[in-house]
């Protein structure tokens, strides 16, 4: 017979760290059925039957969100073979989808792991000026990426500055100036704003209307359904993108923003967020050369919403808590680093009500590290996502529960 007993996972005597809310010694998490159900202290009630793991010594924390990752598009390791990052045969790649290129069994997935990161934001990549759908996904637990998915309409990832100019310019076709780049993104959403008018006039008249997927993705941006994740470095650049974003009325967010601390007072004033990083690269292109771990701090100090990225694999994906951790050694609060791992990328897109803090209401994806994560020497001891331990003690460390295993029988 087939039980209809609800799964109850309790974490007892760890140090809970919930984000939203203060520190709590001896605290309790429950998870019923993959979502959080209570977060407390000793005296929280631990239900008849429950799973219990002792966190006694270890801290316990909502797990990590990677904001802009190229996570199973760009195998790490792979080579050309393992890179579906780009598309880049058409400037404008609306109809392009993420998720059609993740490989779940890329190496990256267990690095994330091993980092802390429970639900990482994939991104198609920034050599064409329209680059296509990302797609939330969760860093194990499914047989398929399918399975995975946390959420399949979050934001249309876009490129202005070195890299479209480069990769179109070789053509020798447009775009091949920021003006051509600029002229592309206008045009594009021209084209969706007229085709979102069209379509709503033939629903009204009950007339059949032809589909068109580019536009249909770049109107679902203008309707506020999809966020327009800016890839940028130049303050000019940013620029461009706040007078493109205003004309249209779409919601904005800066990735990357090396020179976002030269308009950090704008952005703050416009309420514009910026998911910034890598960190740990050197200055390979003349757009970066003004990268700097402090200008992280300078953003957050004027009131601008940031969130940290590895743009993995540009970084490894089980570093982005040691680019927080180098963030506070350049002034960044703790609190700041912090949340810029877990509240802020779940918030900036629109993926809060399931991620970013231990709350009752979000999904049960917890990890417990040895100690501070903002410490060099923590580690991660074990990861659970959806309520299901995901990597857990072994004999030599920390290791994967494999999908083998958890499917077989």
């Amino acid at each position: 017979m087939t039980s209809n007993a609800p799964s109850v996972l309790a974490i007892t005597g760890g140090h809970v760290v919930p984000v939203t809310g203060p520190a709590i010694d001896n605290g309790t998490v429950v998870v019923t059925d993959g979502v959080i159900s209570a977060v407390g202290g000793s005296e929280t009630p631990v239900p008849a039957g429950a799973r219990v793991i002792d966190a006694t010594g270890s801290w316990v924390l909502p797990g990590f969100v990677e904001a802009h990752a190229h996570l199973g598009v760009h195998e790490d390791g792979e080579g050309w073979s393992g890179n579906d990052t780009n598309e880049m045969t058409d400037p404008n790649g609306g109809r392009f989808r993420a998720i059609d290129g993740i490989d779940i069994e890329e190496i990256g997935f267990r690095d994330a792991l091993h980092g802390g990161v429970t639900t990482a934001v994939v991104k198609p990549g920034s050599g064409n000026p329209i680059g296509g759908r990302t797609v939330a996904i969760k860093t194990w637990g499914g047989r398929t990426v399918d399975e995975q998915v946390l959420a399949a309409d979050v934001s249309v990832k876009s490129a202005l500055g070195e890299n479209p100019k480069r990769v179109y310019g070789e053509k020798k076709t447009t775009p091949s100036t920021r003006l051509g780049v600029a002229a592309v993104l206008r045009e594009a959403f021209v084209a969706a704003r007229n085709y979102a008018a069209d379509r709503d006039a033939a629903a009204a008249d009950g007339k059949p209307f032809s589909r068109d997927l580019t536009k249909e993705t770049l109107a679902d941006v203008l309707e506020g359904t999809l966020a327009w994740d800016q890839h940028c470095h130049r303050h000019d650049d940013i620029t461009t993108a706040i007078r493109i974003a205003e004309e249209f009325g779409y919601r904005l967010v800066i990735n990357h923003g090396t020179e976002g601390h030269k308009i950090a007072d704008v952005l703050a004033e416009k309420q514009i967020p910026v998911i910034y990083g890598p960190m740990f690269t050197s200055r390979v292109k003349v757009e970066v050369r003004e990268r700097d771990i402090a200008n992280l701090v300078a953003l957050d100090r004027a009131g601008v919403q940031v969130a940290i990225t590895t743009d993995h694999p540009v970084v490894p994906i089980n570093f982005l808590v040691h680019q927080a951790t180098f963030a506070v050694k350049e002034g960044l609060p703790r609190e700041t680093a912090l949340a810029a791992l877990t509240r802020n990328p779940a918030t900036i897109l629109g993926l809060d009500d399931r991620v970013g803090a231990l709350e009752a209401g979000r999904d049960g994806d917890v990890v417990l590290w040895s100690g501070d994560p903002l410490d060099l020497d923590s580690r991660v001891e074990q990861v659970i996502i959806g309520g299901t331990p995901v990597l857990v003690p072994g004999e030599d460390g920390p290791r994967v529960v494999e999908r083998a295993e958890r499917f077989r029988g």
